[in-house]
C-alpha cells in the first residue's frame, strides 16, 4: 500500500502504535459496558466473546512482539550481518554501543556507560547503515514503553526465542481472524456498511420478493448484537417474567440467523422462537434506533408468517399481538392466513371434552376449585359469581346478533359462559367459540344491570385457557 515502506520507520512506528491503542480503548469500553455497567438485558454470548478475545491477542502479542523484538540481540545481529556490510570489530562494537543506548536492545556483552566518542563514532556508522530505514523507536510509543519494563530480562527472552513465538501467535491470530471473519461478528464491518447503503438507495415497496430476501439475509449478517434494539424494546420487560430469550429483539436475530441457514433445530427450539417473534407489538422502535439500519419489522413479519406455517399451533395469534398481522393481511398468501387461528383453537378445543359430548350428563360435585380461584385472583373479573341470568350480555353482544342461531356457531353464549364459570366447568367455558370470536367492545360490560365485568371475565378465560393447554402440552 506504502511505497516505500518499512515498518520500522516513522510515521508507521507512531500510527501503528496509536491505532493500536485505540482498538484497546475500544476492548476496554466493549468490556466495560458488558461486565460493568451492564444495560438490562444485554446478553454476551459466545461468538461476542470470540471476538473480543481475538481482538486482545491479535493487539496485544503484536505489542509485545514489538517490544521484545526492539530489546533483542538476534534481531540486532541478524539486521548487522544482512544489511551494514560491516567487519571491522571496533565498528561493530561502536555501532553496537550506540543501539544499546539509543534503541534500547540489551546486549550481552556492553553494559553503559559508554564513552562519548565510542557513541559519536557509533551514531556515524548508523547514519550511514541504519538511519534510513530505522527511526528512533520512541515513536512506537506502546511498544518502546513494553519494552523499557521488560528490559531487566532481556537477555532470558532473547535466549528462549520468546520473540519468535509472539510472531507465530500473532501471524496465527491474524489469519485465523481473517479466516473466521465471514462466519463471526465482525463480518458487519462489511455487511454494515452495504446494508446501510442499499437501506439509502432502495426503496422497500420497489423490490421484488427475491430482492427483499436477499436484503433480509445481509441485514442478518449487519448485526453487531449491540444490544440497542432490545434496550429500547417495548416488550422487553415481558423476558422477566416468561423466560424466552428469544423475546428480546437482539437475541432473537441470533436464532432466525440459524434458522435461515436452514440447520435443525428441534420442535422446542422452533415453539420457542415463534413465541418470541409474535410477542411483538410492532412499534417500530427497534427499527429506529438500529445503528446499521436493520428493518426488524419487516423481518418479525416473514419470519413469523414462515414459523406459523410450520403447523405449531401459537395461541397468542388469538391476542390483540395479531392486529398488526391483520393490517399486513396482504403480505401473506390469503389461503393461508386463516390457519394459524384455526390451528391454534383446534388444539385447544381438543383439550375441552366435554363440548364435543353435548348429550353427556355433566356432574357438578366436586367444582373446579383451582380454575375458579385462578379467576377469583384477578380485580376485574371475579364478580363473576353474581350473575342472575337475565341475559342482557347476550342481547347486547354483536357477535351474537350477527347469527340466526348463535347457539348452534358460538357453543355458549355469554352469559352462560358466566354460568359455567360460576358453576367451576372449565371445559364448557374454554372450549365455547363465543370466548374466542369476542370482539371486546364491552357493551356487554357496560349494559349488565348486576355491574359483571363480562368483558374483562371472557379476557381473563382466554388467558387461563391458554395457560392450561400449554401447561397439559408440557
Amino acid at each position: 500500500l506504502f511505497v516505500p515502506y518499512y515498518s520500522t520507520i516513522y510515521p508507521f512506528l507512531f500510527l501503528r502504535d496509536l491505532f493500536g491503542i485505540l482498538v484497546l480503548i475500544g476492548i476496554g469500553l466493549a468490556l466495560y459496558r458488558r461486565l460493568i455497567l451492564k444495560p438490562p438485558r444485554l446478553k454476551t454470548n459466545r461468538m461476542d466473546l470470540y471476538a473480543i478475545l481475538l481482538v486482545i491477542v491479535i493487539i496485544l502479542s503484536g505489542i509485545f512482539l514489538e517490544a521484545t523484538k526492539m530489546i533483542g540481540y538476534s534481531d540486532y545481529k541478524r539486521m548487522v550481518e544482512e544489511y551494514s556490510g560491516l567487519s571491522d570489530p571496533e565498528e561493530l562494537r561502536a555501532l553496537e554501543a550506540y543501539w544499546v543506548k539509543e534503541f534500547g536492545t540489551v546486549s550481552p556483552n556492553l553494559r553503559e556507560p559508554f564513552d562519548k566518542t565510542l557513541l559519536g563514532k557509533g551514531k556515524e556508522l548508523h547514519q550511514s547503515s541504519c538511519a534510513e530505514c530505522h527511526s528512533k523507536y520512541q515513536w512506537a510509543f506502546v511498544g518502546y514503553g513494553t519494552s523499557r519494563l521488560i528490559r531487566p530480562i532481556g537477555t532470558g527472552i532473547d535466549r528462549t526465542q520468546i520473540p519468535l513465538f509472539l510472531w507465530y501467535v500473532h501471524l496465527l491470530a491474524c489469519f485465523g481472524g481473517l479466516a473466521y471473519l465471514p462466519f463471526s461478528k465482525m463480518f458487519h464491518l462489511l455487511s454494515s456498511a452495504l446494508s446501510l447503503l442499499i437501506n439509502s438507495v432502495a426503496e422497500k415497496k420497489r423490490l421484488s420478493e427475491p430482492n427483499r430476501m436477499t436484503r433480509r439475509a445481509l441485514e442478518l449478517d449487519a448485526c453487531t448484537h449491540c444490544g440497542t434494539c432490545t434496550l429500547r424494546c417495548s416488550v422487553a420487560q415481558t423476558y422477566e417474567e416468561i423466560q424466552n430469550i428469544h423475546i428480546l429483539p437482539s437475541e432473537k436475530i441470533s436464532a432466525i440467523r440459524i434458522f435461515a441457514s436452514q440447520k435443525r433445530l428441534s420442535e422446542e427450539e422452533l415453539r420457542r422462537l415463534q413465541e418470541g417473534v409474535y410477542l411483538c407489538t410492532n412499534c417500530y422502535r427497534c427499527t429506529v434506533v438500529c445503528p446499521v439500519g436493520i428493518d426488524l419489522q419487516d423481518l418479525w413479519f416473514n419470519v413469523r408468517e414462515m414459523l406459523l406455517q410450520k403447523g405449531f399451533p401459537e395461541y397468542l395469534v388469538l391476542s390483540p399481538l395479531s392486529y398488526y398481522r391483520g393490517l399486513m393481511k396482504g403480505e401473506t398468501l390469503l389461503k393461508d392466513y386463516p390457519t394459524p387461528l384455526l390451528r391454534a383453537r383446534e388444539a385447544i378445543l381438543a383439550q375441552c371434552g366435554l363440548m364435543k359430548e353435548k348429550e353427556k350428563v355433566i356432574p357438578l360435585t366436586p367444582p373446579d376449585r383451582p380454575f375458579q380461584t385462578g379467576l377469583g385472583l384477578s380485580a376485574q373479573a371475579k364478580n363473576f359469581s353474581v350473575c342472575f341470568g337475565c341475559q342482557t350480555c347476550t342481547t347486547v353482544c354483536p357477535v351474537v346478533a350477527n347469527y340466526e342461531n348463535p347457539q348452534e356457531v358460538l357453543g355458549l353464549l355469554p352469559h352462560q359462559i358466566m354460568h359455567a364459570t360460576a358453576l367451576g366447568l372449565r371445559d364448557l367455558a374454554f372450549g365455547s367459540n363465543m370466548l374466542w370470536d369476542c370482539l371486546t367492545c364491552y357493551q356487554c360490560q357496560e349494559q349488565c344491570p348486576q355491574g359483571v365485568a363480562v368483558t374483562d371475565v371472557l379476557y381473563e378465560l382466554k388467558n387461563l385457557a391458554i395457560r392450561y393447554v400449554r401447561e397439559k402440552r408440557a
